[in-house]
């Protein structure tokens, strides 16, 4: 059933065509539209329901995937699901260099990633793994920061979601980081990626660039593990992140939402049991 739910996207998708094309008020045509429209929608819900964590299991202690002070944001400590149960996000969180540009309502519209500090900065594997799977060839849009650019990014995101997930992710990584978990870097600048599927890569190397690719209103880094590599198909899972927080006090966990942080080096890692 997983493996159908999967196309939810296509069936919401020929019910928009079905009613946009019909010229014949509520006839054959506009219900069946309107029938593989909440048929899709049905399969999307139950997709997302599939993918919730089964067992609580203990945070895996990771390094942080970044250097300097940066932003937590849509993540673990402030609320589960962080994002979405959808593509094992649960636990997933957003990172974003700070200070940055201030969000506006009216102009500019939209400004060049260029602009934010995030863009560029580079990003590291949080532990020894081997890589999965990459994808590099994304262009790094505009920013959606402002009063218009949230409105069309409404719209952009559903477009996104009725495709596959590497319309939402971007140019991303996946590793394996052993044990049955899977690490996921998504919006990675264009062509920025230094690995390759297969390599084998050590703690702190750099994978690739931050950057605006896929759903993204700015510049950022968003970070999940999950316990499988198809991310349509398997569940998220928690880590744990040494950092120090603006007063100069250090934590272990995650950091809550709006909280800027920067790394401490990792303890070295606990015994881990995979789900």
């Amino acid at each position: 059933m997983q493996s159908l739910w999967k196309r939810h996207g296509l069936v919401v998708a020929a019910g928009a065509v079905c009613i946009l094309v019909n010229r014949q008020g509520m006839g054959p045509l506009w219900f069946t539209g309107i029938a593989l429209l909440v048929g899709g929608l049905l399969m999307r819900r139950a997709m997302t329901l599939g993918q919730r964590p089964r067992d609580e299991v203990p945070p895996l202690p990771l390094a942080i995937p970044v250097s300097g002070r940066w932003m937590a944001r849509n993540g673990p400590a402030t609320k589960v699901p962080s994002h979405t149960h959808n593509l094992a996000q649960t636990y997933a969180i957003d990172l974003a260099r700070r200070p940055a540009p201030e969000p506006v309502w009216l102009w500019p519209v939209a400004r060049r990633p260029e602009s934010y500090p995030s863009f560029g900065e580079p990003l590291f594997a949080p532990a020894d793994a081997r890589v999965v799977s990459v994808s590099d060839r994304q262009r790094d849009h505009l920013t959606r920061t402002s009063l218009w650019g949230l409105l069309y990014v409404l719209a952009e995101t559903f477009v996104r979601s009725l495709g596959s997930p590497r319309h939402l992710l971007g140019n991303h990584v996946v590793l394996d980081l052993g044990d049955g978990v899977y690490a996921v870097f998504a919006h990675l600048r264009r062509h920025s990626v230094e690995v390759a599927a297969g390599d084998l890569v050590k703690q702190g190397q750099k994978l690739a660039e931050c950057g605006n690719s896929g759903n993204s209103a700015e510049p950022h880094l968003h970070f999940q593990l999950m316990d499988g590599p198809d991310i349509t198909s398997a569940r998220g899972l928690r880590f744990t992140w040494r950092f120090r927080d603006d007063d100069g006090e250090e934590h272990e966990g995650a950091p809550a939402d709006n909280t800027c942080f920067a790394p401490v080096a990792p303890l070295p890692p606990a015994p881990y049991s995979a789900p």
